[in-house]
């Protein structure tokens, strides 16, 4: 092989590992994101930490189907969205649940809303994705690694919501109100009478027997979200567990559950 064609060979190869340095140092593509939950881990603006209302996150969710979907505490949204040129874009019509929310966590969906709507760049690392506008910049981590899901069996599920048709209510009593599962049976509490019973299963699904209870005496509130309990707690429910939420589902409503960290 003469100097010039050694020389060529060099440079080919200088140029190809160039590229792949180059491939390596980009940042991952939009396909990435799709079907990947992440949860924020801190927020600044303008150049300074901007704390969120107590106990809250937010949360993005990017679907299989080209939707993202977002909560800050309160109500969630959701619309179609681009990912290319590195920015998000959203879609024109957008949907939320409409839970009327006290301060902060009100004005804390208004500030999320106009971020997203901003186009914020986008820059993804491993489980690590970050949002910029030009004075905001949010920090989340995947949510597989940032809250991985819990045990269905063994775990003490709290209440925290019950679902009626598209309403959602949480009300006084229900940190009370919990269950545990351990195989075919299940056990908890009404927060007034404590309840035991079986339960089959299936993939996705629960099937509640009957469910026998203590007779303690109920009055007010605490006999109001009794009936709420027991009436969701009955025949065949979908769950879904993601990270320490428990959601149970029939076609008329359901009931929401935490495990307390």
């Amino acid at each position: 092989m003469n100097k010039r064609m050694i020389a060529l060979a060099a440079t080919a190869l200088l140029a190809l590992t160039a590229c792949g340095n180059e491939s390596a140092a980009r940042p991952d593509s939009g396909a990435s994101l799709t079907g990947r939950t992440f949860l924020s881990t801190s927020v600044t603006e303008n150049g300074k930490p901007r704390p969120l209302a107590a106990k809250t996150q937010i949360r993005l969710q990017f679907t299989t189907n080209g939707r993202i979907s977002w909560n800050a505490g309160c109500n969630s949204s959701e619309t179609t969205v681009s990912t290319s040129d590195g920015r998000l874009s959203l879609g024109k019509e957008i949907t939320s649940t409409a839970m009327g929310c006290m301060e902060p966590l009100q004005g804390q969906d208004s500030w999320i809303g106009r971020v997203l709507a901003a186009k914020p760049t986008w820059k993804l690392d491993g489980d690590k994705l970050v949002l910029s506008t030009e004075s905001t910049t949010i920090s989340l981590l995947d949510k597989e690694s940032a809250e991985p899901d819990l045990a269905l069996d063994g775990t003490q599920w709290k209440l925290t919501t019950v679902v009626t048709g598209e309403a959602a209510s949480h009300q006084a009593g229900f940190e009370k109100v919990w269950l545990t599962l351990n195989g075919e049976r299940v056990t908890g509490s009404t927060g007034c009478n404590e309840f035991q019973g079986v339960v089959a299963r299936a993939t996705g699904k629960l099937t509640f027997g009957e469910l026998a209870t203590t007779r303690r005496a109920c009055a007010g509130d605490a006999a109001t979200v009794e009936s709420l309990v027991l009436k969701g707690l009955k025949g065949e429910l979908t769950y879904q567990i993601d990270g320490s939420t428990l959601q149970l589902r029939s076609a008329d409503g359901g009931l929401d559950f935490t495990a307390p960290h």
